[in-house]
């Protein structure tokens, strides 16, 4: 029997991975996405699309089938940019809470709701699913509202609604129109100034949707998953990404203080240019963090495979090669 699935957050990075991946397994699929949305991509794909907004209540009810097998909540703003704040609790707390509500409205069997590491709060060193989130009181808008999206995803167990809740860390591979792949463009460009002194947890976005697909059968009800498992520091993403491109690698990390001293003065000539700087507190905050973690649950549970660095890096720069994008 054919298994149907509905997307938010399809014309994105992990979205269209999801799309391939579940069109390959068979599942018939819908995907949402706004008035606004580049459906480029999106129409490369033999799916359902369908036009709406999770901030709009009404519109998201109409829009998830009923008795869908499988809501995949991909969704999510990852604003690092104090005035766009508004914003973004409006995407992640009050679209997500639309979404939960639709789907118990509508009896849907499962929700897979795509969260973050980041939900995690400021915390440092070694994190695992049992590491207690320091999220509801950061001043960094992403983390709280990442943090305040899964706990109303999680709340609805009580009500009859199947949730499981996915927390990658940095994720690279096709796909990538903005997120690390912005290190590619930097690094061919000689624009990289520096690089944070921070160390992140990454996972190849391959099998990141697979987890995603695998938590919609395989997942503990009310369970969260970090995705991760390849640890590094930024200075070796950084070398790395630039053996890729035959370029000089960088060497040396920017001193946080430094890093944060340049995000402060780029954040206050913001408030009169009114655009967003391209450092700005928030990522000097949560870039000059060392963070490891572990992907032992999601492999044990959920088939997750933990992909070396450079693996999941080729693979990037040879899907942006392919779409001429460097």
């Amino acid at each position: 029997m054919t298994r149907n699935a509905f997307v938010t957050g399809a014309t994105g990075f992990v979205g269209f991975n999801l799309l391939e991946q579940l069109i390959a397994q068979g599942w018939d699929v819908t995907a949402l996405h706004r008035s606004t949305s580049d459906l480029t991509y999106l129409n490369r794909f033999k799916i359902k699309q369908v036009l709406g907004e999770i901030t709009d209540a009404q519109s998201i009810k109409a829009l998830i089938p009923i008795a869908c097998d499988t809501v995949f909540h991909v969704a999510g703003n990852t604003n690092m940019w104090r005035a766009r704040n508004w914003q973004q609790t409006l995407d992640n707390v009050v679209g997500t809470r639309n979404v939960v509500e639709a789907c118990l409205a509508n009896g849907v069997r499962r929700l897979v709701l795509t969260s973050s590491i980041s939900a995690y709060g400021p915390v440092s060193g070694a994190v695992t699913e049992e590491t207690a989130s320091l999220a509801a009181k950061s001043w960094i808008n992403y983390q709280k509202t990442k943090w305040q999206a899964q706990e109303i995803a999680r709340a609805a167990t009580q009500r009859g609604l199947e949730v499981v809740i996915l927390q990658p860390g940095g994720v690279i591979g096709p796909y990538d129109f903005a997120s690390w792949s912005r290190m590619f463009l930097l690094l061919r460009d000689g624009k990289l100034a520096g690089v944070p002194a921070g160390a992140r947890t990454f996972a190849h976005v391959r099998e990141v949707v697979a987890a995603h697909i695998a938590a919609a059968t395989q997942g503990k009800n009310g369970a969260q998953y970090i995705l991760g498992g390849t640890n590094a520091s930024l200075l070796e993403l950084a070398q790395d990404v630039a053996e890729l491109l035959g370029k000089k690698p960088p060497t040396r990390v920017m001193p946080t203080l430094l890093v944060k001293g340049v995000a402060a003065s780029a954040d206050f000539f913001s408030r009169f240019t009114k655009r967003e700087p391209s450092v700005t507190p928030e990522i000097a905050a949560a870039f000059g963090v060392t963070l490891s973690a572990t992907a032992a649950k999601a492999q044990r549970e959920l088939g997750f495979k933990v992909v070396p660095l450079k693996s999941m890096l080729k693979d990037c720069f040879d899907w942006m090669v392919a779409e001429k994008r460097l």
